[in-house]
């Protein structure tokens, strides 16, 4: 583990960090300027990220990690959203950052949500990409429907991997922890965490459906978010762009890096 002040000036790092029982796999480009700190979707890596970090370039210092038992990240005996949650914490500490802008994409947005909402203090804006929308979608789920897909899946998981997906989990584990994000993305759970948000926060949406949703589904889903934004002024929709949940950060990384520099303060056209 690297726990000690780092210089901002200091080159990209790349290494460990022990929490817990596992040690999360991080990058730090390192910089002076604002640390933006990245949390991925559900089974993805941070280098799904490399498109919107190529876009913003140096002038931001980026700090993205693998969750548990995600990409280079080891195992764990816990993958509840709480522990993801506090992940953001010890990676920011081993990194020795006070203050950061946080972004996330889908799962990883609950989680940048979450973290903005309980830590105003310590957050520049956030930045959620097709997540933290307040629906309750759990509610016309199959269940038992959803453990019997993640078991028929479970073959799936070594060939996603080796593409960037995937978890090194069991198909139980799985089907918990997308069983935990219906429950946490209900209206009563996450409307108040959205309304108790005090720092700049933009959505930026994507257009038609998601993995796993059926006819207009995630359009219900993400329609939630205008009662979001009549209650809190400090949260606005960047924008709705034309790809689908699955391919916005490869397909539309410019307008997603424009969101940051707004909420950076930085305004939309500066590099």
């Amino acid at each position: 583990m690297t726990n000690d002040r780092i210089s901002p000036t200091d080159s990209t790092w790349t290494g460990m960090v022990p929490v817990g029982d596992t040690a999360l796999a991080v990058t730090d480009t390192g910089g002076p300027g604002i640390p933006v700190l990245y949390a991925n979707g559900h089974v993805a890596t941070q280098k799904y990220w490399r498109r919107v970090i190529a876009e913003l370039g140096p002038g931001f210092r980026h700090i993205t990690y693998d969750m548990r038992a995600r990409g280079k990240s080891q195992t764990s005996a816990d993958y509840s959203f709480e522990t993801n949650v506090a992940d953001v914490d010890a990676v920011l500490a081993a990194r020795g950052v006070e203050r950061a802008l946080v972004i996330g994409w889908s799962y990883g947005a609950f989680v940048a949500a979450h973290w903005a909402s309980r830590n105003p203090d310590r957050t520049v804006g956030a930045v959620l990409v097709e997540g933290a929308q307040p629906h309750d979608w759990i509610d016309e789920v199959d269940i038992e429907g959803m453990r019997k897909l993640w078991r028929r899946l479970g073959w799936l998981m070594p060939l996603m991997r080796a593409v960037g997906l995937g978890a090194r989990m069991t198909a139980e584990q799985m089907a918990d922890s997308n069983i935990e994000a219906g429950e946490i993305a209900r209206e009563r759970v996450l409307g108040p965490v959205m309304d108790k948000i005090t720092v700049p926060t933009r959505y930026v949406n994507a257009s038609g459906s998601s993995l796993g949703s059926k006819g207009d589904e995630q359009e219900r889903i993400r329609a939630s978010l205008h009662k979001v934004v009549e209650r809190n002024p400090n949260i606005e929709i960047h924008a709705k762009v034309p790809s689908n949940h699955g391919n916005i950060l490869r397909k539309d990384y410019r307008t997603i890096a424009e969101a940051v520099r707004v909420v950076a303060g930085l305004g939309g056209g500066q590099r």
